[in-house]
């Protein structure tokens, strides 16, 4: 063997020694690739299970904060009558200052609302929920300090 068939050997050698790390690395690739991409999938199926569950809970609050409203509102109504036969001008400015509260307790549910039909994040979502609530709360509170005029 001469020199020239050394080199040749030598390099058919290193040759082959670059095609199979090349082809090792390529597969290496393929495969993480695939692991990943099976990851991603199962992130996304469990990800979206989940906003269902969080926005099942929340059309639940949500149905019941429109019930506590309706009871409200009609409470409201009871007391509008009786507002409207005393011809008390702070009892029917302490009225109207009530029954603002109670437009702002109606537009605090259709935000919620809004937003679960948005599919907006579970943060957003309870925190709509949370001021509803608190605004209900209020024409409560509202409601009761008129009824406490009579």
């Amino acid at each position: 063997m001469n020199i020239g068939d050394k080199m040749k050997k030598s390099r058919l050698n290193l040759f082959k020694a670059t095609s199979m790390s090349i082809s090792i690395i390529g597969i290496s690739l393929i495969i993480l690739m695939i692991v990943f991409l099976a990851g991603l999938g199962i992130w996304t199926v469990y990800n979206n299970l989940q906003n269902d569950v969080d926005s099942g809970s929340a059309y639940d609050k949500i149905a019941s904060l429109n019930s506590d409203y309706s009871t409200l509102s009609a409470q409201f109504d009871k007391t509008k009558t009786q507002v409207d036969s005393s011809n008390n001008a702070n009892i029917m400015a302490a009225y109207n200052d009530a029954n603002l509260q109670l437009v702002k307790a109606q537009n605090a549910i259709n935000d919620a609302q809004s937003a679960v039909s948005a599919g907006k994040s579970s943060d957003e979502i309870n925190s709509r929920i949370n001021t509803a609530e608190s605004q209900l709360q209020t024409a409560k509170e509202s409601l009761s300090k008129v009824n406490a005029m009579f």
